[in-house]
């Protein structure tokens, strides 16, 4: 219904924020991430998503849109509702969550408030059967070898940014692109992964 609303921030709190558009007070949860970004009296932007439910209409919104779309992603996962992915994503990053997704890292979701080692589990499990099966379709590169860019020889680092971009929900073809346009050298998964994001989003 609403892409983004772009006013004046008119009040703060732990987990939301009252943006001023129109002369309309729009209450908005959002990630701590997301609550560092703003500052009262000043102007903000917040790429939004409102969640219906039989009893309530609740705006979420996100300074970035790859915030949104993590967002949007988790809420999608059994047993994850929208404060449970508000809590992880007042914990890690977009590409740090998608690199825990990786290597397996229950600790950095259960670092969030309110996620346990079972549902942390889940995650990681719904969203690596995903990737698996897409490395079984052939659809993503399991080795820097299998991408057209230029690494340093025996380098993984790309084909694990490729596979936490995929994790994020972002196609093959996507990825390959923006990736094409990256100066990867002597950069880590998660900087190329956080680089990928902010010009999939332009």
């Amino acid at each position: 219904m609403y892409y983004y609303i772009s006013g004046t921030v008119a009040h703060i709190a732990p987990t939301f924020a009252v943006l001023d558009a129109g002369g309309i007070g729009y209450m908005i949860s959002t990630s701590r991430n997301t609550l560092a970004t703003l500052a009262q009296g000043k102007p903000a932007k917040l790429y939004t998503h409102l969640n219906v439910r039989e009893d309530a209409m609740e705006l979420y919104g996100f300074a970035a849109e790859e915030e949104l779309n993590c967002f949007k992603m988790l809420i999608t996962i059994s047993g994850v509702g929208p404060k449970a992915a508000l809590s992880i994503l007042s914990a890690t990053t977009p590409a740090g969550f998608a690199l825990s997704v990786l290597t397996g890292d229950e600790k950095v979701l259960t670092a969030a408030q309110g996620i346990g080692k079972k549902l942390a589990q889940r995650i990681i499990l719904e969203l690596s059967d995903k990737l698996a099966k897409a490395q079984k379709d052939g659809n993503v590169p399991t080795s820097a070898g299998d991408i057209p860019v230029s690494v340093p020889a025996g380098s993984d680092v790309l084909g694990e940014a490729l596979s936490a971009l995929m994790v994020l929900e972002y196609s093959k073809a996507e990825a390959l692109e923006v990736l094409r346009r990256i100066d990867c050298e002597g950069k880590s998964v998660e900087d190329i992964v956080r680089l990928a994001l902010r010009q999939l989003i332009r």
